[in-house]
């Protein structure tokens, strides 16, 4: 899979928000802070898995298109990312 500079962009944010979490840590600020930025993290990391999963249950697709003999492995290749990613 390629993985494109929207997708790198996306993680070098997560980077960021991290860095600055701790940063909020070590500056003992409010829990309710670095908890609302924590969760914004774990969404983003959420949100970025569902464009990963859905790129390459898209590959699998049309890979599975051009090579008949492998359709099957490769849709349940697909599908259990899909899962694992949950």
């Amino acid at each position: 899979m390629v993985y494109n500079d929207p997708i790198k962009n996306r993680v070098k944010r997560m980077e960021g928000q991290l860095r600055g979490i701790l940063k909020m840590m070590e500056e003992n600020k409010d829990c309710k802070e670095v908890i609302t930025q924590l969760s914004a993290v774990r969404s983003a990391v959420d949100r970025t898995v569902g464009v990963i999963v859905s790129s390459n249950l898209v590959e699998c697709v049309l890979e599975a298109d051009k090579n008949i003999e492998k359709t099957d492995e490769l849709i349940k290749e697909a599908v259990n990312l899909l899962v694992k990613s949950r």
